[in-house]
C-alpha cells in the first residue's frame, strides 16, 4: 500500500483487501500469548518446574502487556502506526525465537515477558483504521478486526495443541515466530506512514497524557468498576483454559494435548452469540445486560466442579460460559463508548489495563489453585470470581441508577 495523503476531512480509505489485511495481522500478533494455554503442562515437564512455577509465564506475560499498553500505546500520537508496529512486531519475532531456543526455564519466563510488553500492534491497528475509513464504515472495519482476534485465539490453541501432541512444544513457536517475521515484512505493504504536516498534533506531553488516564478512571468510578468487572471475567477465561490443560492431561483423565485444543473449538459459539447478545444489551441497556450475563455465567462455572471427571459434560458448562462470557465484555465496553469522543481512547486504555492485570493475576492463581486441590480449586477459584462479577454488576447498576 503507497503513502497517500491523510487529512482529518479526507480518509485515505481502506479497500476491502486492506482490511483483510489488517484482520490477519491483528490475529497474528494477538496469537502469540494464546499458544501456551493447551501446551502449559508439557512446558512445565520439559523444565522440570511445579504448575504454580509455570503459572508465572502467563502471568507475567499478561501484566506486562498491561505495562505497555500502558506506556508504548500513547506513542501511537506521536510515531507513525506503521513505523511503530514495525518496531514492535519485529520485537515480537525475537523474543518467540528466544522462546523456542530457551534451555533455562528462567530466559523462557523473561523472554516471554517481553513479549507481552511488546504486544501493542493490536491495539494500535482500531485506531490507525479509524482515520481511513469513513463513519458509517467504522463499525464494520472494527467488526472485521475482532473477527480476526477471536479467531486467532482459536486457531492459536486449537493449532498449539495438535502440533505439541504430533511433534514437540518448542515447534510451536518456532512456526510463531516465522509467522510474526513475515508479518514484519509485510508491515511496510499493508500500513501507510503518517504524511508530514497532517493530523492534529498532541496537546499533551507523553507523561501528561499516561497520567490522564488515571485521573480519568477516578472521575468515572464506573468505569473503572467496569473494568475490575471485565479483568475477573477474562480471568474466568484463563483459569479455565490453564486448569484444563492440567486437569485433561493429568493421569487421572489421561488425555493428550491434541485433545485440550480440539476442546478450545467450543469458543465458536461466542462467534456467533456475541454479536446477537449485543444486540439485546442495546435494547436492555449495557448495566443491566451485564448483570444477566454475570448471573448465566455463574451458573456456567459452578456447573465446573461436578462435570470435571466427563470430557462430554464438561462441555456443558464450557458452552454455556463461552456463550456469555465475551458479552459481559462487550457490556462493559458499551458503559463508555457512548461519552465524550476525546476521552474514549483513554478510558478504553484503562479498561485494557486493569483487563491485563487482572488476566496476569488469574493466569498466576490459576496453577496455584491446581496444586492446591486439582481441578475442585480450579471450580472454586472461577466461582469465587463470578460471584464477584454478579456483585459488582449488581452495584454499578445500582449507581448507575441512583
Amino acid at each position: 500500500m503507497a503513502d497517500r495523503d491523510l487529512t482529518p476531512d479526507k480518509p485515505a480509505g481502506l479497500t476491502r483487501g486492506d482490511q483483510l489485511g489488517l484482520s490477519l495481522l491483528t490475529g497474528v500478533t494477538v496469537a502469540n500469548a494464546y499458544y501456551i494455554h493447551p501446551i502449559i503442562a508439557d512446558i512445565a515437564r520439559t523444565f522440570d518446574v511445579s504448575s504454580a512455577e509455570i503459572g508465572l509465564v502467563p502471568a507475567f506475560n499478561q501484566i506486562a502487556l498491561a505495562l505497555g499498553i500502558f506506556l508504548l500505546l500513547p506513542l501511537g500520537d506521536r510515531i507513525s502506526n506503521r513505523t511503530l508496529s514495525l518496531v514492535l512486531a519485529a520485537c515480537q519475532t525475537v523474543t518467540l525465537v528466544v522462546m523456542a531456543m530457551a534451555q533455562s526455564f528462567w530466559l523462557f519466563v523473561a523472554a516471554s515477558t517481553v513479549l507481552g510488553f511488546v504486544t501493542i500492534v493490536p491495539y494500535l491497528l482500531p485506531a490507525y483504521a479509524s482515520k481511513r475509513v469513513p463513519p458509517e464504515s467504522l463499525g464494520k472495519v472494527t467488526s472485521l478486526l475482532t473477527a480476526g482476534i477471536i479467531t486467532s485465539i482459536l486457531v492459536a490453541r486449537v493449532g498449539a495443541g495438535l502440533i505439541a501432541h504430533e511433534t514437540d512444544w518448542r515447534v510451536v513457536y518456532w512456526i510463531a515466530a516465522a509467522m510474526m517475521a513475515a508479518v514484519t515484512c509485510a508491515i511496510p505493504f499493508m500500513m501507510e506512514g503518517r504524511a508530514k504536516g497532517t493530523g492534529p498534533k498532541p496537546q499533551q506531553g507523553y507523561f501528561a497524557l499516561v497520567g490522564s488516564t488515571i485521573a480519568l478512571l477516578r472521575e468515572y468510578p464506573n468505569i473503572a468498576l467496569s473494568g475490575v468487572i471485565q479483568a475477573l471475567n477474562f480471568g474466568i477465561f484463563l483459569v479455565i483454559w490453564l486448569g484444563l490443560a492440567f486437569h485433561l492431561t493429568s493421569p487421572q483423565m489421561g488425555y493428550g494435548t491434541d485433545v485440550v485444543g480440539y476442546l478450545a473449538a467450543v469458543a465458536l459459539v461466542s462467534i456467533i452469540a456475541t454479536p446477537r447478545l449485543g444486540k439485546w444489551a442495546d435494547k436492555v441497556g449495557p448495566y443491566r445486560a451485564r448483570l444477566r450475563f454475570g448471573a448465566i455465567q455463574l451458573v456456567g462455572v459452578i456447573l465446573y466442579w461436578p462435570t470435571g471427571s466427563s470430557l462430554w459434560l464438561l462441555l456443558i458448562p464450557l458452552i454455556l460460559t463461552n456463550i456469555v462470557g465475551p458479552s459481559v465484555d462487550v457490556a462493559g465496553r458499551m458503559t463508555f463508548l457512548s461519552l465524550a469522543p476525546e476521552i474514549r481512547t483513554r478510558l478504553m486504555t484503562g479498561y485494557i489495563i486493569l483487563m491485563f492485570v487482572g488476566a496476569g493475576v488469574a493466569s498466576w492463581a490459576a496453577p496455584v489453585a491446581y496444586d492446591l486441590g486439582g481441578w475442585a480449586g480450579i471450580a472454586a477459584l472461577c466461582a469465587v470470581m463470578s460471584l464477584g462479577i454478579v456483585v459488582l454488576s449488581w452495584l454499578a447498576l445500582k449507581r448507575q441508577e441512583a
